[in-house]
């Protein structure tokens, strides 16, 4: 079983920050101004929210899990059969040398599936973008398999090289 761990650092850093902030400005205001340091506290949220909305993003539909047992593949909220993946789209993948960090900006930048006429990935003509969300997050690798129907898919994963051999060794050698 391969299961694609999230980077933490970023939320950690934000959460640390709103915690330091809240506990400093707790020195100063409490006990005479508990009230006005609940609301400072509270719109200091309005910051710390869309700090660590991308991240619970990745979590919710980058999140990658290839099961061999259950031939599962899931990506975010979708899941996909193992069978139906072609093993070849696979290793021509794996043998592609891994993307600078500018090609996995530009390539995840171009990775758009959002629910808005002309921005779908079928109106563009774009592999579809698989876990539920209307993009890849910036900087993450995007990886386009086929499945055995000729539908493209496009996976977006923070370790590309792992990803692909964990996938290619749950799947059949192909033909």
């Amino acid at each position: 079983m391969y299961r694609e761990r999230l980077p933490r650092t970023w939320t950690a850093i934000c959460v640390g920050l709103y915690l330091a902030h809240v506990v400093r400005l707790g020195f100063d205001a409490l006990p005479e101004d508990a009230g006005v340091w609940l609301a400072v506290s509270a719109a200091s949220l309005l910051v710390l929210l869309p700090c660590i909305a991308v991240p619970v993003s990745k979590a919710v539909y980058h999140r990658i899990v290839v099961d061999p047992d259950r031939g599962v593949l899931r990506v975010g909220r979708e899941r996909l059969s193992l069978a139906d993946i072609d093993p070849a789209s696979v290793h021509a993948a794996l043998a592609q040398p891994d993307p600078a960090a500018a090609a996995r900006l530009v390539a995840s930048a171009r990775t758009v599936d959002a629910p808005v006429p002309g921005l779908r990935a079928a109106d563009t003509g774009a592999p579809r973008l698989v876990g539920g969300g209307w993009g890849a997050p910036m900087g993450m690798a995007v990886v386009v398999l086929a499945t055995r129907g000729g539908e493209a898919l496009s996976i977006a994963t923070h370790d590309r090289k792992a990803f692909l051999t964990a996938l290619a060794g749950a799947l059949p050698a192909p033909a």
